[in-house]
């Protein structure tokens, strides 16, 4: 039976985990849909657990969703992350690694991608290094069917190798603007959320 509970809540963590890279990948690649904002201002902000190390970075999240409209996080992303020309805020590993967009970092990116049997889908616009994509990388290392490439071993080394050393600066540029509301809470939450991956990596070592 303990085996089974330990089992079980390893799976509960792995999807979790999975889950929280998706939301991630969604609310910063794009302006948030109306239906995900709307499931965001009813859920539930208590951890299992109580003082569980995402709770309030979550609340603080959610709370920001219910006190601003569809049009006011619309407006919001838009100032901060769109525009023609210099966006307020990259979100570009290439950005915050070498000071350069499609530099050196992305060639070393789709390295890494090619020798997981991974590529860029045509429908993305964006380049291979923007914050959501490598959200999306992850969440498949984590929840993938193949574990010759879904696994912790590429997990840890495609975290180590492309998020960890600079989405610290991101979130640190959302969390400071002036107009950052709901991207500012969603950025703290960010944040916690990969220092807690960090964290969790250091212990395989």
């Amino acid at each position: 039976m303990t085996s089974n509970l330990q089992a079980s809540s390893a799976l509960d963590e792995e999807t979790a985990r999975a889950e929280i890279y998706g939301l991630l990948a969604q609310l910063f690649y794009q302006v948030p849909q109306p239906e995900m904002l709307a499931q965001m201002r009813v859920a539930v902000t208590d951890a299992p657990v109580a003082g569980g190390f995402l709770e309030e970075p979550w609340r603080q999240l959610v709370a920001a969703a219910r006190q601003s409209s569809d049009e006011d996080i619309a407006n919001e992303y838009n100032h901060l992350f769109g525009g023609v020309g210099k966006p307020e805020v990259y979100l570009y590993a290439s950005h915050y690694v070498s000071g350069f967009l499609n530099d050196k970092p992305v060639a070393r990116l789709r390295d890494d991608l090619k020798a997981l049997g991974l590529d860029r889908h045509d429908s993305m616009s964006e380049t291979e290094d923007h914050f959501s994509y490598l959200c999306e990388v992850m969440r498949y290392l984590i929840a993938g069917d193949d574990v010759t490439v879904a696994n912790l071993t590429h997990q840890r080394a495609f975290f180590a190798n492309h998020i960890q050393s600079w989405t610290h600066n991101m979130t640190d540029t959302i969390g400071k603007h002036p107009k950052a509301k709901f991207f500012g809470a969603l950025a703290e939450f960010t944040q916690s959320f990969l220092g807690i991956e960090a964290q969790g990596f250091d212990l395989l070592t």
